[in-house]
C-alpha cells in the first residue's frame, strides 16, 4: 500500500499491542469512550466537524442525574400531550413543518407509551444510571476539577394539578431503590428561599450533582485524551465504507482507516447508521438555553419546575434557564417563541430576576432521542468492527461515562455483568 497524502493508516503493528480505533464525536460521549478505551491500551482518534464540547455537551442543564430512571413514554405524560402543545407556556412544542417528518416516530412513541414499555425503560435505564457516577469518578481522578462539580442535590417542584404524574415517579423510584427525599413546601423554602411559593410540594435527591461549568470539564477531559496521546481531527466525516472488515471514513477530501469504529455524535448520528443500513428511528428534541448574568446565587442547586419541564442551574456563565421539548429536526431555525417561554417561567418561579432583567446566551441544541428512550450501546447489527453510543436524550451527560465504559469493555471483549439487550440497535430491526 503506498503512501498517500490523502490516506491516513495506521500499519505499525509490531510496534503497536493492541488495535486503532476511531470515534466520530467529540462531545461527552466520544471523548468518554475515548477515555476508557486509552485506559485499555488502545489507540484512539477522535474525530468532529467542530471544536469538542460546542455542542449538546456546551448548553446542557448540567446535572448528574442518576435518579432520572421515569422517562417520557408514560400513559400520563401522552394524555398531556395536546394541551402542552396548544399551551404557549408548555413544555413541549412542535415546528408545524415537521409534523410529516415525525409521524412515523410519533407512532413508535405511542406504541412504547404502556406500563410495560415504561416499566422496561426505567429498569434499564436504571441499570446505568445506578453507576454512573462511579463511571466519572474513574475519569475526574485523572484530572483537576478545581470545584466544578457541586454535589448540593437536585430539588422538584410542582403543583397539585400535577400531582398523579409525581405520584407515579416516585412510586416507580421508590420501587426501584432510588434514594429520594420527599418535601413539603416549608422544607423547599429552607433549602431555596428565593423560590415563589407557587409550588405545593417537592422531592430533593441528594445523591445528584451539577456543573459549574460543563464545557470546561468537558475541555479537561479532553486534554486528559491528549495528554495521553490521543488525536483529534476536525473533520466533516461524509462518508462510512469498508476495506474488507476494517471501517473507512471520509472527510471532503481525506480517507481513513481504523480496525474498529464508535459512532458517538448524537443527533447527526442517524447520518452514518443509515449507511449501515439500520433503521434506527433516531429523532431529535430541541432544547434551549438562556443566562441571567449575576444571578447565579439566588439558588444554591439546580431546581426544576416539574409542571413547566424546565429549570434553572446556577453556573460560572450565570444562572443557566434551560429545558422545553421542541420537535422539529436539526435545520429549523431557533424558536425565539421558546426562548420567551424559558425566561417568562424564570421569573414566575423565582425572586431576584427584575422583570427588565436582560438575559444573555441564547442557545439551542439538539438531544437525540429514541420513541423508548432508552440509548443504543453496543455493536452495529451488520458490521462486527463499528459500536455505537448515541440516543442518550435528556441524560447525555449524565451517562457519557458509563456508556464509554460499557463500549470499552465491548471492543476489548470484556464482560461487563450488565444485560445490554435493551440497548441493542436490534430492537429497531
Amino acid at each position: 500500500m503506498s503512501p498517500d497524502s490523502s490516506f491516513y493508516y495506521f500499519i505499525d503493528y509490531k510496534m503497536q499491542r493492541k488495535e486503532k480505533i476511531g470515534i466520530v464525536g467529540a462531545g461527552i460521549q466520544g471523548i468518554c469512550t475515548a477515555l476508557f478505551l486509552q485506559k485499555k491500551g488502545f489507540h484512539v482518534t477522535l474525530f468532529d466537524r467542530d471544536e469538542p464540547g460546542n455542542a449538546a455537551s456546551y448548553g446542557n442543564a448540567g446535572h448528574f442525574s442518576p435518579y432520572a430512571s421515569l422517562q417520557l413514554n408514560r400513559i400520563d405524560v401522552l394524555t398531556d400531550v395536546p394541551a402542552m402543545l396548544l399551551s404557549s407556556r408548555g413544555p413541549l412544542s412542535l415546528k408545524w413543518n415537521y409534523i410529516t417528518k415525525m409521524l412515523p416516530w410519533f407512532t413508535k412513541f405511542i406504541f412504547n407509551c404502556s406500563k410495560k414499555k415504561m416499566m422496561h425503560t426505567a429498569k434499564y435505564m436504571h441499570q446505568i444510571l445506578d453507576l454512573s457516577l462511579d463511571a466519572y469518578d474513574d475519569l475526574f481522578q485523572e484530572i483537576d476539577l478545581d470545584g466544578l462539580v457541586v454535589s448540593n442535590g437536585i430539588i422538584y417542584v410542582w403543583e397539585n394539578k400535577g400531582l398523579k404524574s409525581r405520584e407515579i415517579e416516585i412510586n416507580i423510584r421508590k420501587e426501584l431503590g432510588i434514594e429520594q427525599q420527599i418535601l413539603t413546601p416549608k422544607e423547599i423554602h429552607d433549602l431555596e428561599p428565593n423560590i415563589k411559593p407557587f409550588y405545593h410540594g417537592g422531592v430533593f435527591y441528594k445523591s445528584a450533582k451539577h456543573a459549574k461549568n460543563p464545557k470546561k470539564i468537558l475541555i479537561k477531559l479532553f486534554e486528559n485524551f491528549i495528554i495521553k496521546g490521543g488525536k483529534f481531527l476536525k473533520l466533516n466525516i461524509k462518508d462510512l465504507n469498508f476495506d474488507e472488515k476494517n471501517p473507512v471514513l471520509r472527510s471532503e477530501s481525506q480517507r481513513f482507516i481504523f480496525d474498529k469504529l464508535v459512532i458517538a455524535c448524537g443527533a447527526f448520528s442517524k447520518k452514518l447508521t443509515d449507511k449501515l443500513h439500520e433503521k434506527i428511528p433516531l429523532e431529535t428534541e430541541r432544547g434551549y438555553h438562556v443566562h441571567f448574568k449575576n444571578h447565579e446565587n439566588l439558588i444554591s442547586r439546580p431546581v426544576v419546575w416539574s409542571d413547566r419541564g424546565f429549570g434553572m442551574t446556577p453556573m460560572d456563565q450565570g444562572l443557566r434557564v434551560v429545558g422545553t421539548v421542541e420537535f422539529g429536526g436539526l435545520k429549523n431555525p431557533l424558536s425565539k417563541s421558546r426562548i420567551k417561554n424559558l425566561i417568562l417561567n424564570a421569573k414566575d418561579m423565582l425572586n431576584g430576576i427584575p422583570n427588565d432583567q436582560i438575559h444573555e446566551d441564547e442557545w439551542l441544541g439538539f438531544r437525540p432521542t429514541l420513541p423508548d428512550f432508552l440509548p443504543v450501546i453496543g455493536p452495529s447489527k451488520n458490521y462486527e468492527n463499528v459500536y455505537y453510543t448515541f440516543g442518550h436524550h435528556h441524560l447525555g451527560w449524565t451517562l457519557g461515562a458509563i456508556s464509554g465504559k460499557i463500549i470499552s469493555k465491548l471492543i476489548a471483549n470484556e464482560n461487563t455483568n450488565l444485560q445490554l439487550d435493551p440497548y441493542s440497535s436490534l430492537r429497531f430491526n
